[in-house]
C-alpha cells in the first residue's frame, strides 16, 4: 500500500546519509579514504531499513532485524556525538544524531502505514509454512515409496522370466531325450525261429532250384510282430495315424483296427515311460 510518509522518510534518509558521511569523513581525518567507512555505515543502515520493509525473519523471528537496525543507529549516533565533541561544538554533538534518529522513526511509521490490515500475521505465515513443509515431506515420501515398489516389481518380473526360461529349456531337453531314446525291440521268439528255419536255401523249389535266402531286412520284417512294429513306429512318428499307415503298408494283410489298437497301447507305454529304454 502507498503512504504519504514515503516522501518525508526518503528526504530524511538522504539528509541523514549526507550528514553521516561528512561527519565520519571529518572524524576519521583520512581524506577521501574515509568515504569508504562512511559509505559502509550508510549501506548497513539502508539495508536494515529495506529488510524491515520486507518483514525479513532471522530464525523465524522479526525482532533480530529490528535489533540490528537500532544497534546500527546507536553506533551512527555515537559517532556523530563524538564528532561534535571533537569539534568542541555542543549543538553539533546534541543535534547531530537527531537527523538519523528522525529518519528511523519516520521509516517505522511509513512501514506501519504500508502494511495491509487484512494481511496474514506472522503466526499465520508460520502455520502455512509448516503445512507446506509437511506437504512437501509427504510428496517426497510418496515418491520414495513408489520407487521402492517399482524396484520390487522389476525384481519379481525378472525372477518369473528366469523361471519361465528354465522351464522351457527343461521341456525342450525332455523332448530331445525322448526323441533320441533307443527303440526297444522284443526278443525273437520260438515261433519266429520256426518260421525262419522253415524258409531255408536247402529246400528245393517247385522248379527243383534252391530258393534264394531272404535278406536281413526282409527277415527282420518277417520276424517282427504287430506289437513290435507298433513300438518301433510310435517312437518314429509323433502321431498315431502315420504309424498305423506305415505298419499297414508293411503288413497289408493286417487288420487296421487291430493295428490301431496296438499303436495306441505302444503310445501309452511310451508316454508313461518317457521313451523306451
Amino acid at each position: 500500500m502507498r503512504t504519504p510518509l514515503i516522501a518525508p522518510a526518503v528526504t530524511l534518509s538522504a539528509g541523514s546519509l549526507a550528514w553521516t558521511t561528512w561527519s565520519l569523513v571529518d572524524l576519521l581525518g583520512a581524506g577521501p579514504w574515509g568515504i569508504t567507512v562512511a559509505a559502509g555505515a550508510d549501506i548497513i543502515w539502508a539495508s536494515v531499513i529495506w529488510a524491515e520493509a520486507r518483514s525479513l525473519r532471522i530464525c523465524g523471528h522479526r525482532w533480530p532485524v529490528a535489533a540490528i537496525g537500532w544497534t546500527a543507529l546507536a553506533a551512527v549516533a555515537a559517532f556523530l556525538v563524538w564528532h561534535g565533541i571533537q569539534q568542541h561544538h555542543t549543538a553539533m554533538a546534541v543535534a547531530g544524531p537527531f537527523l538519523p534518529l528522525g529518519a528511523k522513526v519516520v521509516w517505522l511509521l511509513a512501514l506501519a502505514d504500508m502494511r495491509d490490515p487484512a494481511a496474514l500475521t506472522d503466526d499465520d505465515r508460520a502455520l502455512l509454512a509448516n503445512e507446506e513443509r509437511a506437504m512437501r515431506f509427504e510428496e517426497a515420501r510418496h515418491r520414495h515409496e513408489l520407487r521402492r515398489r517399482e524396484m520390487a516389481a522389476e525384481r519379481l518380473i525378472a525372477e518369473v522370466e528366469t523361471d519361465f526360461t528354465i522351464e522351457l529349456a527343461r521341456q525342450d531337453k525332455d523332448r530331445e531325450l525322448a526323441r533320441r531314446a533307443p527303440i526297444a525291440i522284443a526278443p525273437i521268439t520260438a515261433e519266429h525261429e520256426t518260421s525262419t528255419i522253415a524258409i531255408t536255401p536247402e529246400q528245393p523249389h517247385a522248379s527243383e532250384r534252391p530258393e534264394p535266402a531272404p535278406t536281413s531286412t526282409i527277415a527282420n520284417r518277417e520276424q517282427k510282430s504287430i506289437a513290435d512294429l507298433a513300438r518301433e513306429h510310435v517312437a518314429i512318428h509323433p502321431t498315431n495315424p502315420p504309424a498305423v499307415d506305415a505298419i499297414c503298408s508293411i503288413r497289408p494283410d493286417a487288420d487296421r483296427p487291430s493295428v490301431g489298437a496296438a499303436v495306441r497301447r505302444a503310445r501309452q507305454q511310451l508316454d508313461a515311460r518317457g521313451g523306451y529304454r
